[in-house]
């Protein structure tokens, strides 16, 4: 169990993925930070790049794993280059640490080796553009606070307990055959992801299913998948399949509660979910608590 903050936690922001292309977002960001009574270590990485990376591997590496402790590391932004620094060995520490997309891998990766604490929702650079009620929930998984439910589209199902797994399916999926990913055994996965075509959704689905990954869950949910469509295909002449179609093709016959449409990952409103702890999914309601 991670212990809730208290005001004057001091905040470790890192850079472990991709260059911090616009500073008055990431300002935006920690001054909800502040506005928590929490605060924030001086960025070193403003203006930092290698290439698109957010510095060489060393230096992220080393800001993923300063020498002192902090209660909680947030992530400045995602893009790419986290799952570079999973090479070495990984010294976690308890605490919280909060990302999405890019910094799944971290965030997979730090729970499969017993950590708990990571939050998979709003990037510094991110958190000040999120809808009041989305910074309320966060502020809520910190601070030890209730933390409401969140509803998406229900498709049956029943209802399921399980502790939760959340990421970008993109990232998960490169992670199979890696000892990054946690144990899926009766847990709750929760998905979303941004500028992939329909097959290949697809193709990381059946991936999923062929690694057995789909067959261990209770339950499943599909959060946001943002501009995942067919602009790189020739529509006049390849026929395709709707998204929604393709969820439930390479659902249907796992039998396990299944939600849809959850206010998660690259949209307005991307709802924090603390990995690792138990929820319960309800496919009939179409809502997701945790217990």
């Amino acid at each position: 169990m991670t212990e809730p903050l208290k005001k004057g936690d001091l905040v470790h922001i890192v850079a472990a993925s991709s260059p911090i292309n616009n500073a008055e977002d990431l300002h935006s960001g920690i001054k909800v930070l502040k506005e928590w009574g929490l605060k924030c270590n001086h960025i070193e990485a403003v203006g930092r790049s290698w290439g698109y990376l957010a510095g060489k591997d060393e230096v992220r590496y080393n800001e993923l794993h300063p020498n002192n402790y902090y209660p909680l590391i947030a992530f400045a932004r995602g893009g790419w280059g986290s799952a570079r620094l999973l090479e070495r060995k990984q010294p976690w520490k308890e605490g919280w640490m909060i990302g999405f997309s890019d910094l799944t891998s971290i965030l997979l990766s730090r729970l499969a080796d017993g950590f708990h604490g990571g939050i998979h929702g709003p990037l510094i650079t991110t958190l000040g553009a999120e809808p009041d009620w989305s910074k309320d929930r966060l502020k809520s998984i910190l601070l030890g606070n209730y933390v409401p439910d969140i509803y998406g589209d229900p498709w049956g199902g029943g209802i399921s307990k399980g502790h939760l797994i959340v990421g970008n399916l993109t990232v998960l999926t490169h992670l199979i055959g890696t000892k990054h990913l946690p144990d899926f055994k009766e847990s709750i996965l929760i998905i979303e992801d941004i500028g992939e075509a329909p097959y290949r959704i697809d193709r990381m689905l059946t991936h999923l299913r062929l690694a057995g990954i789909l067959q261990q869950l209770s339950g499943l949910g599909f959060g946001s998948f943002t501009s995942c469509n067919d602009d790189d295909v020739d529509i006049e002449k390849t026929k395709s399949f709707d998204l929604i179609d393709i969820f439930r093709d390479r659902t249907q016959d796992l039998k396990i509660p299944i939600v849809s449409n959850l206010p998660i990952g690259h949209c307005h409103g991307n709802a924090s979910l603390p990995l690792g702890s138990q929820a319960i999914l309800n496919g009939d309601k179409g809502s997701l608590s945790l217990s």
